[in-house]
């Protein structure tokens, strides 16, 4: 048992499926309110209803006062769950850089401005930011998708590092592959970087609860990923042109099916 979890009131955005839906059942598991929000309303209840727990649907950027209403007036840990995959390249149109750019970066950034006032009154509070390996590392053939998500971490960065003396908790959770809807629609990118090593939900859920228990900012599912980031910083030039070699792998797997790289 987490005791920071015991009697929580918690919010876990994007819910419906996937890596929220396993850390929603694994907050109620541990004693929990929870609230799941997710923009699929059906999917929402369906995962609320097997946990007890209330429903907030919609649009995640602005459920803080309704989720703050369902859970009986507080909110001790918020989980920017939340995330849209959103592959291409620079040649990617402006709706998508901006669609990924608000969900996964300025989702996170409403949420926290909704909560800080009360967190800091009170001097505690807890924010978990799904971020992704994408964002320490990067992603081939999806660059709206790797820019936000270092955006992501960045902001979980500042708010950890200008609120951790006022009792705010951050976390921010970067796996690789995990088997969800957003791996499958990965594509030929997902098959050859994300899938050979991917994992379930519920390990990546798991792994929070370790995160949280031990009070980890950086929260990694494939423990590998630690070693990835450390010879970027390290050897930039090296990992580029190892990333680069991956990029041309990709394109080849891409000619072979026939698709444009």
């Amino acid at each position: 048992m987490v005791e920071a979890l015991r009697d929580a009131r918690v919010v876990v955005t994007g819910a419906g499926g996937g890596i929220g839906a396993a850390l929603a059942r694994a907050f109620a598991d541990q004693g929990a309110r929870v609230v799941v929000n997710d923009l699929d309303a059906e999917a929402a209840h369906k995962v609320a209803d097997g946990i007890g727990a209330a429903v907030v649907a919609g649009d995640a950027s602005g459920i803080v006062p309704a989720a703050r209403t369902a859970l009986g007036g507080r909110i001790d840990v918020f989980c920017a769950n939340a995330g849209v995959g959103t592959g291409g390249g620079a040649d990617a149109d402006d709706a998508a850089w901006e669609l990924a750019w608000d969900v996964n970066v300025m989702a996170h950034v409403r949420a926290a401005r909704a909560l800080l006032p009360e967190w800091l009154e009170r001097g505690s509070g807890r924010f978990v930011s799904t971020v992704s390996a994408a964002g320490l590392l990067t992603m081939i053939g999806a660059a709206p998708y790797s820019v936000t998500k270092h955006g992501a971490l960045a902001f979980a960065e500042w708010l950890s590092l200008t609120y951790r003396h006022r009792g705010i908790a951050v976390h921010a959770v970067c796996p690789q592959g995990v088997r969800t809807a957003m791996l499958d629609a990965a594509g030929a990118a997902g098959d050859l970087v994300l899938a050979p090593n991917a994992i379930e939900p519920e390990d990546v859920a798991k792994a929070v609860l370790d995160g949280i228990a031990a009070e980890r900012f950086l929260i990694l599912p494939h423990p590998e990923v630690a070693g990835y980031h450390a010879a970027r910083a390290a050897e930039p030039e090296r990992w580029l042109r190892g990333m680069n070699k991956l990029q041309r792998s990709y394109e080849d797997l891409r000619a072979k099916a026939g698709e444009d790289a």
